[in-house]
This record gives structure tokens, sequence and C-alpha cells, in this order.
């Protein structure tokens, strides 16, 4: 079913994200420092925002931990730019946390090619959300978060309420409160940004504050699954020669040693810091050292502790 654009714009017409910002009715006349200044000042309240949602994203990571650790997905659900938004979030994790590409997947309206042109009816196709999630094979093992700054997009509801029907955790991000998206999902994280400076553009502040709750939730959660010692990234790959020079200070500071004795030790296990840290740390065998993280299911403190 192919929700009309008629019914959905009668869906949305009084939402906070459409209604046109009062106070800056002259936008167009601003001169251009006062211009940049507005828009910057406005992202404040994307900030405040997730601030006043983060018992909901908190109660989301521990809802998802256990489906997680049993081996299931995220899956990131949206359209336009919530959509891309999502994309995003699931390609950092490989690169910042070693989380399996497999384990991160992105469905945007309109595919893989809306991600660099805008496919603007594709959002209106509540049937389509719904086939692109069976597509992947959900399950009651995984965790979908859905996308939707007006908390309507039919795309993302079909795929919400197919998610549900597996048996899914379902986490709704909306910045509209009674919208559906956060209303029907097993957990519903309202980001209320409010009117946009240019009206209805939720590219701006709206998309900001999912792009803050993103980072935390996934972030939040890695620390959870021992991607993180301290507050040092420690499971990443060093595919290029940044990473590199990154696993070895990373090595180093986290251990005490020097750098040359950092780097011998990530060549004999290549480059896994987590590895190196331990081995370090305890003066054992990288052999030993991969031992005791995996009896330590992955936590370097609980490793040399």
């Amino acid at each position: 079913m192919v929700l009309s654009t008629t019914a959905h714009q009668e869906d949305t017409a009084m939402l906070k994200t459409e209604t046109p910002a009062r106070d800056h009715a002259t936008l167009d006349q601003y001169p251009t420092t006062e211009l940049v200044n507005v828009f910057v000042d406005d992202q404040v309240k994307a900030v405040e925002a997730v601030r006043a949602a983060a018992p909901r994203i908190a109660a989301a990571i521990t809802a998802a931990l256990p489906r997680i650790e049993a081996g299931g997905r995220l899956i990131y659900v949206g359209a336009g730019t919530s959509g891309r938004l999502g994309v995003l979030d699931s390609v950092e994790l490989n690169p910042t946390f070693s989380w399996p590409h497999g384990r991160a997947v992105a469905l945007l309206a309109g595919g893989e090619s809306a991600m660099f042109v805008a496919v603007e009816g594709a959002e209106d196709d509540h049937d389509q959300g719904a086939a692109d999630l069976a597509s992947v094979k959900v399950d009651a093992g995984d965790v979908v978060l859905l996308l939707a700054a007006s908390g309507f997009t039919p795309y993302v509801l079909g795929a919400l309420r197919a998610a549900r029907s597996a048996g899914a955790l379902t986490i709704g991000f909306s910045n509209n409160a009674d919208a559906p998206v956060a209303n029907e999902a097993e957990i519903g994280v309202v980001l209320d940004t409010g009117s946009e400076i240019i009206s209805g553009s939720t590219r701006l502040k709206a998309g900001t504050s999912q792009k803050i709750a993103l980072n935390t939730f996934s972030s939040g959660l890695m620390v959870r699954l021992n991607k993180v010692y301290g507050n040092l990234m420690v499971d990443f790959r060093a595919t290029n020669a940044k990473l590199v020079r990154r696993a070895i200070r990373l090595t180093a500071f986290a251990s005490g040693a020097d750098e040359a004795a950092a780097k011998a030790v990530l060549e004999q296990c290549g480059y896994h810091v987590k590895t190196a840290i331990v081995a370090l740390i305890k003066q054992t065998s990288v052999e030993q050292a991969q031992a005791l993280l995996e009896a330590s299911r992955g936590s370097v403190r609980d490793a040399i502790a």
C-alpha cells in the first residue's frame, strides 16, 4: 500500500517539525553573520532534546544488549535525511569497533541510490518498508532502529510493523511526540526539537538530534560489549598507516610500555590492540592473552584483573 501524499500531509500538518518558526519570519533579510549565528545557535536545541531523551536511550541500550550479545543484528530503517543518518551510523561501527558488517544493516527508502540522489516518493510506500525488512530475514534476535523525524513516515511504519510481527526489538526515534514511530515501537525515543528555522527542513536540528542520539545509542552499546577499555578505543582494525600509529599509541598508553615494546607485541598479534594490552600488562604470551580475553568475554579490564 502506497500512502497518498495528501493523506501523509494530513497526518503531519500540525506537527512541531512542520510548524513555521515565528521568531525568524524575516530570515531571508538577515545579514550573513547573523544568519550563520542563528543557524548555529539553534543547534543547541538538538543537544537539549537528546539530553531530555537520555533515559529512553539508556533503556534502549539495556533492552538491546541481551539480543546483541546473543548474536543479533542492528537494523536501521529510515527515509531521506533520517535514513542516511542510519546508514552513516551503521557503516561507522566496523572501523570504530570492528563490528561485523553483516550485523549492522541499513535500509533506506528508495534503495542504495537514495543515499546520493533524493528519491522523495519512496518514503510513502508502507508495503515496501515491510518488504525491505523481510528481505533481510529479520527475526526475534534482531534490534530494529526506526528513524523518522515526523514520526509518520509510511515506509518506516511498514518496517516497524513487520519487525514487531517477527518478534524483533523495535526502537523508534521521532522528533514529534505522540507519533506512531515512537508510540508503536517497544521503546520510543522522542527528540522534541520543535519547529525548524527553515520551516519543515528536518535536515537541520532534527537531523542533528538524530545523529547525536544514534551515536549515543550505538557507542553506549559498544561500551557495554567491551569494545572500550577505560575511555580508549581498543577494538578497531589497523587497516592503514594512521590506524597503525593509533594502535601503537593506545597500546603504549594503556599498558605503560614504550612504543617500541607496544609495536613488537602488536606485530605478534596482528595489531589486535586488546590482545597486546593484556599481554603487556600481564607480561604473558599473545596466546595466553587471547585466552584471557576469551574467558572474560572480550573485557580487557576483567582479563587483567
